[in-house]
This record gives structure tokens, sequence and C-alpha cells, in this order.
């Protein structure tokens, strides 16, 4: 089983999907990699060498930001947009959506699930 930037490469899958599975690598980034290092795309991730591996693993530490340095460096965009109180910090702080979306219906992904309504006494 290979082991890229901390992440274990499922089995029997393309390496080309097989990549996906790190943080910060899509399906375009994975086969901008693959085109580099010269493997086929429809490879089986367990098939792959341990010099193709080393090669993958090379490109990826040269060329991309991935797992936790992009987790670091995206939480901190996000931190720096909450501090400087421009609205899609604000948006950040209360867990509202931040791309313009309706929030008097729908938006129970970002408010999370809904409050029962208070029923005041008589």
């Amino acid at each position: 089983m290979a082991r890229i930037a901390g992440v274990d490469l499922p089995r029997n899958k393309h390496v080309e999907i097989a990549l996906t599975y790190i943080y910060g690598i899509g399906r375009t980034r994975s086969k901008e990699i693959l085109v580099k290092v010269g493997i086929s795309p429809t490879l089986k991730s367990d098939l792959l060498t341990e010099e193709q591996v080393n090669d993958i693993r090379k490109v990826i530490d040269n060329e991309f930001k991935v797992e936790g340095e992009l987790r670091t460096q995206v939480s901190m965009n996000i931190k720096r947009l909450m501090d400087l109180g421009c609205y899609r910090g604000l948006r950040h702080r209360k867990s509202l959506p931040c791309h313009g979306q309706r929030t008097s219906t729908n938006a129970r992904t970002r408010k999370g699930p809904k409050r029962a309504a208070v029923k005041k006494k008589k």
C-alpha cells in the first residue's frame, strides 16, 4: 500500500483516482502529476513500484501544498478575514453562508439542525 503525504492510497483503484484521496489534489492535479512522472492514469494503485511512488512523492512535495500545510493556510486565511471584520469574516464568525446564498430557507449545512420554536405560556 502506497503512502504519500501521510495518506494511505486506497488499493485496487486507478492511480488518477487514488491520488485524489490526498487533501489538495483533485482530478486535474492528479493528471498533471502523472504526466510529469510518466505513469499511466489507468494503472492500479497497488501495482505501483517503490520507484514510481517516490517519483510521485517528490513531485507533490516540490510543487504543491497538500494536507496539513494547505489546511493551515486555509484556516489562517479565514482567521485573517475574521480579524479584519470584513463581510466574509463576519459571515464566517456567525457560521452563515459567505457566498450570497439565501438563508431564510435552506443553509442547513452551515446553520446546523433546526431549533424548535419556543412556545410562550399564556
